[in-house]
Protein backbone atom coordinates (compact mmCIF):
# COMPACT_ATOMS: atom_id res chain seq x y z
CA UNK A 1 0.00 0.00 0.00
CA UNK A 2 1.40 3.35 -1.02
CA UNK A 3 1.85 5.93 1.99
CA UNK A 4 -0.68 8.88 1.63
CA UNK A 5 1.32 11.90 1.80
CA UNK A 6 0.07 12.99 5.26
CA UNK A 7 1.63 9.62 6.03
CA UNK A 8 4.76 10.81 4.10
CA UNK A 9 5.28 13.80 6.06
CA UNK A 10 4.79 11.79 9.63
CA UNK A 11 7.62 9.63 8.31
CA UNK A 12 9.98 12.08 7.65
CA UNK A 13 9.32 14.19 10.98
CA UNK A 14 9.51 10.96 13.21
CA UNK A 15 12.67 10.20 11.64
CA UNK A 16 13.94 13.61 12.17
CA UNK A 17 13.55 12.89 15.85
CA UNK A 18 15.32 10.08 15.75
CA UNK A 19 17.92 11.19 14.33
CA UNK A 20 17.94 14.56 17.05
CA UNK A 21 17.62 12.52 20.34
CA UNK A 22 20.87 11.36 18.49
CA UNK A 23 22.28 14.42 17.90
CA UNK A 24 21.90 15.78 21.13
CA UNK A 25 22.98 12.53 22.88
CA UNK A 26 19.55 10.96 24.32
CA UNK A 27 19.61 7.60 23.21
CA UNK A 28 20.23 4.16 24.70
CA UNK A 29 22.24 2.35 22.23
CA UNK A 30 18.96 0.64 20.52
CA UNK A 31 16.75 1.06 23.28
CA UNK A 32 13.75 3.56 24.17
CA UNK A 33 11.42 4.71 21.61
CA UNK A 34 9.49 7.41 19.88
CA UNK A 35 6.26 6.72 17.99
CA UNK A 36 3.89 8.89 15.96
CA UNK A 37 0.36 8.04 15.79
CA UNK A 38 -1.14 8.22 11.91
CA UNK A 39 -4.68 9.74 11.98
CA UNK A 40 -7.68 7.51 11.23
CA UNK A 41 -9.51 5.04 13.08
CA UNK A 42 -7.56 2.37 13.03
CA UNK A 43 -4.96 3.96 15.48
CA UNK A 44 -1.94 2.53 13.99
CA UNK A 45 1.57 4.41 14.71
CA UNK A 46 5.02 4.36 13.52
CA UNK A 47 7.80 3.52 15.35
CA UNK A 48 11.50 2.72 15.26
CA UNK A 49 13.02 -0.66 13.80
CA UNK A 50 14.34 -2.35 16.88
CA UNK A 51 17.93 -3.26 16.21
CA UNK A 52 18.72 -0.08 14.58
CA UNK A 53 20.96 3.01 15.98
CA UNK A 54 18.90 5.96 16.45
CA UNK A 55 20.99 7.64 13.45
CA UNK A 56 20.38 4.56 11.26
CA UNK A 57 16.47 5.73 11.07
CA UNK A 58 15.31 6.73 8.12
CA UNK A 59 11.54 7.51 6.92
CA UNK A 60 11.29 4.48 5.02
CA UNK A 61 12.45 1.97 7.63
CA UNK A 62 10.18 2.70 10.49
CA UNK A 63 7.73 0.02 11.15
CA UNK A 64 3.81 0.84 10.90
CA UNK A 65 2.47 -1.36 13.99
CA UNK A 66 -1.23 -1.41 15.19
CA UNK A 67 -2.64 -1.00 19.25
CA UNK A 68 -1.78 -4.97 19.29
CA UNK A 69 1.81 -4.87 18.27
CA UNK A 70 0.85 -6.58 14.71
CA UNK A 71 2.66 -5.09 11.94
CA UNK A 72 0.71 -3.73 9.12
CA UNK A 73 2.81 -3.71 6.31
CA UNK A 74 5.78 -5.86 5.68
CA UNK A 75 8.89 -4.82 7.45
CA UNK A 76 12.23 -6.34 7.44
CA UNK A 77 12.88 -5.57 11.81
CA UNK A 78 10.92 -6.20 14.93
CA UNK A 79 9.30 -3.89 17.15
CA UNK A 80 10.77 -3.32 20.54
CA UNK A 81 8.20 -4.73 23.14
CA UNK A 82 8.82 -2.24 25.74
CA UNK A 83 7.99 0.62 22.76
CA UNK A 84 4.96 -1.11 21.76
CA UNK A 85 3.52 -1.61 25.48
CA UNK A 86 4.18 1.93 26.56
CA UNK A 87 3.19 3.53 23.53
CA UNK A 88 0.10 1.47 22.20
CA UNK A 89 -1.52 2.34 26.07
CA UNK A 90 -1.05 6.06 25.00
CA UNK A 91 -1.81 6.34 21.74
CA UNK A 92 -4.99 3.87 22.66
CA UNK A 93 -5.93 6.32 25.43
CA UNK A 94 -5.29 10.19 24.46
CA UNK A 95 -5.87 11.26 20.89
CA UNK A 96 -4.42 14.40 22.03
CA UNK A 97 -0.85 12.20 22.29
CA UNK A 98 0.35 11.85 18.26
CA UNK A 99 3.83 11.70 18.99
CA UNK A 100 5.11 9.83 22.45
CA UNK A 101 8.60 10.03 23.19
CA UNK A 102 10.84 7.95 26.01
CA UNK A 103 14.34 8.53 26.98
CA UNK A 104 16.67 6.62 29.43
CA UNK A 105 19.26 10.06 29.75
CA UNK A 106 21.25 9.97 32.58
CA UNK A 107 19.80 13.13 34.20
CA UNK A 108 15.68 12.61 33.58
CA UNK A 109 16.89 8.90 35.18
CA UNK A 110 18.60 10.72 38.13
CA UNK A 111 15.68 13.14 38.31
CA UNK A 112 12.95 10.16 38.07
CA UNK A 113 15.05 9.03 41.05
CA UNK A 114 14.52 11.97 43.13
CA UNK A 115 11.45 11.95 45.95
CA UNK A 116 11.21 15.27 44.96
CA UNK A 117 11.06 14.60 41.24
CA UNK A 118 10.88 17.65 39.22
CA UNK A 119 11.38 21.42 40.76
CA UNK A 120 10.68 24.51 39.26
CA UNK A 121 14.60 25.77 40.04
CA UNK A 122 14.86 27.88 36.08
CA UNK A 123 13.35 29.77 33.75
CA UNK A 124 13.52 26.40 31.66
CA UNK A 125 12.21 23.99 34.96
CA UNK A 126 9.19 26.05 34.89
CA UNK A 127 7.62 24.74 31.40
CA UNK A 128 6.40 21.70 33.42
CA UNK A 129 4.93 23.44 36.32
CA UNK A 130 1.82 21.10 37.22
CA UNK A 131 2.32 19.77 34.31
CA UNK A 132 4.10 16.49 35.53
CA UNK A 133 3.02 13.11 36.32
CA UNK A 134 4.53 10.42 37.86
CA UNK A 135 4.53 6.41 37.53
CA UNK A 136 6.23 4.59 39.88
CA UNK A 137 8.52 1.66 38.79
CA UNK A 138 7.28 -1.87 37.93
CA UNK A 139 10.05 -3.34 36.63
CA UNK A 140 10.64 -3.34 33.04
CA UNK A 141 7.53 -2.44 31.06
CA UNK A 142 6.75 -6.24 29.38
CA UNK A 143 3.50 -6.52 31.05
CA UNK A 144 0.24 -5.62 29.66
CA UNK A 145 -1.97 -5.22 32.77
CA UNK A 146 0.76 -2.48 33.40
CA UNK A 147 -1.10 -0.22 30.86
CA UNK A 148 -3.99 1.05 32.77
CA UNK A 149 -1.91 2.02 35.33
CA UNK A 150 0.72 3.92 33.28
CA UNK A 151 -2.00 5.98 31.75
CA UNK A 152 -3.99 6.51 34.74
CA UNK A 153 -0.85 8.16 36.08
CA UNK A 154 -0.37 10.17 32.79
CA UNK A 155 -3.83 11.49 32.96
CA UNK A 156 -3.77 14.51 30.59
CA UNK A 157 -0.49 15.45 31.29
CA UNK A 158 2.14 16.06 29.15
CA UNK A 159 4.88 14.56 31.16
CA UNK A 160 5.88 11.94 32.54
CA UNK A 161 8.73 10.83 34.81
CA UNK A 162 9.02 6.99 35.24
CA UNK A 163 10.26 6.31 38.55
CA UNK A 164 13.40 4.87 38.56
CA UNK A 165 13.44 4.28 34.73
CA UNK A 166 13.18 7.54 32.89
CA UNK A 167 11.39 10.45 30.86
CA UNK A 168 8.66 10.74 28.56
CA UNK A 169 6.82 13.50 26.89
CA UNK A 170 3.36 13.51 24.56
CA UNK A 171 2.71 16.07 21.89
CA UNK A 172 -0.18 16.76 19.24
CA UNK A 173 3.06 16.85 16.74
CA UNK A 174 6.45 15.74 16.46
CA UNK A 175 7.91 18.61 17.10
CA UNK A 176 5.91 19.31 20.18
CA UNK A 177 7.16 16.59 21.73
CA UNK A 178 10.16 16.79 20.82
CA UNK A 179 10.91 20.15 22.13
CA UNK A 180 9.34 19.21 25.66
CA UNK A 181 11.70 16.76 25.99
CA UNK A 182 14.60 18.68 24.78
CA UNK A 183 13.75 21.13 27.28
CA UNK A 184 12.82 18.46 30.24
CA UNK A 185 16.19 17.23 29.82
CA UNK A 186 17.50 20.53 30.25
CA UNK A 187 15.92 21.60 32.86
CA UNK A 188 16.60 18.27 34.74
CA UNK A 189 20.41 18.57 34.05
CA UNK A 190 20.36 22.44 35.24
CA UNK A 191 18.24 20.38 38.53
CA UNK A 192 21.17 18.28 39.43
CA UNK A 193 23.98 20.50 38.76
CA UNK A 194 21.81 23.18 41.30
CA UNK A 195 21.65 20.56 43.99
CA UNK A 196 24.93 19.47 44.07
CA UNK A 197 26.09 23.27 43.96
CA UNK A 198 23.66 23.99 47.79
CA UNK A 199 20.61 25.39 48.69
CA UNK A 200 18.49 26.13 46.23
CA UNK A 201 16.06 28.87 46.06
CA UNK A 202 13.23 28.27 44.85
CA UNK A 203 10.45 31.39 42.95
CA UNK A 204 6.94 32.22 44.74
CA UNK A 205 4.23 29.38 43.14
CA UNK A 206 2.46 32.43 41.57
CA UNK A 207 5.71 33.11 40.16
CA UNK A 208 6.07 29.50 38.50
CA UNK A 209 2.33 29.53 37.70
CA UNK A 210 2.76 32.54 35.50
CA UNK A 211 6.01 31.61 33.81
CA UNK A 212 4.34 28.07 32.90
CA UNK A 213 1.36 30.18 31.24
CA UNK A 214 3.94 32.46 29.51
CA UNK A 215 5.61 29.07 27.83
CA UNK A 216 2.48 27.13 27.24
CA UNK A 217 -0.52 29.56 26.54
CA UNK A 218 0.95 32.33 24.09
CA UNK A 219 -2.97 32.85 22.99
CA UNK A 220 -3.77 34.17 26.15
CA UNK A 221 -5.63 37.26 26.99
CA UNK A 222 -2.47 39.89 27.11
CA UNK A 223 -2.28 41.95 30.04
CA UNK A 224 -1.77 45.85 28.85
CA UNK A 225 2.21 46.34 28.15
CA UNK A 226 2.31 42.34 27.75
CA UNK A 227 3.92 40.23 24.66
CA UNK A 228 4.28 37.03 23.68
CA UNK A 229 6.14 34.93 21.38
CA UNK A 230 3.54 32.06 19.46
CA UNK A 231 5.75 31.32 17.23
CA UNK A 232 8.93 30.45 18.59
CA UNK A 233 8.55 26.55 19.06
CA UNK A 234 7.91 26.35 15.26
CA UNK A 235 11.28 29.18 14.35
CA UNK A 236 12.99 26.48 16.65
CA UNK A 237 12.07 23.31 14.51
CA UNK A 238 12.48 24.56 11.44
CA UNK A 239 15.94 25.46 12.58
CA UNK A 240 16.63 21.98 13.75
CA UNK A 241 15.63 20.61 10.07
CA UNK A 242 17.73 22.65 8.47
CA UNK A 243 21.00 21.70 10.92
CA UNK A 244 19.79 18.15 10.04
CA UNK A 245 20.13 18.65 6.69
CA UNK A 246 23.65 19.98 6.90
CA UNK A 247 24.52 16.88 9.27
CA UNK A 248 22.23 14.17 8.50
CA UNK A 249 20.03 14.63 5.77
CA UNK A 250 19.65 11.14 5.09
CA UNK A 251 16.86 10.80 7.34
CA UNK A 252 14.48 11.85 4.70
CA UNK A 253 15.24 8.80 2.68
Amino acid sequence: MTPTENELRLREELAACYRLIAHFRMTDLIFTHISVRIPGPEHHFLINPYGLMFDEISASNLVKIDLQGNAVEPSAYPVNPAGFVIHSAIHGAREDAQCVLHTHTKAGCAVAALKCGLLPVNQISMEFYGRVAYHDYEGVALDMDEQQRLVHDLGDKSVLMLRNHGLLTVGESVSQAFLRMYYLEKACEIQLAAQAAGEIMLPSDAVCAHTERQFNEPARVLKQGELSDPDGMQLAWAALLRLLDRVAPGYRD
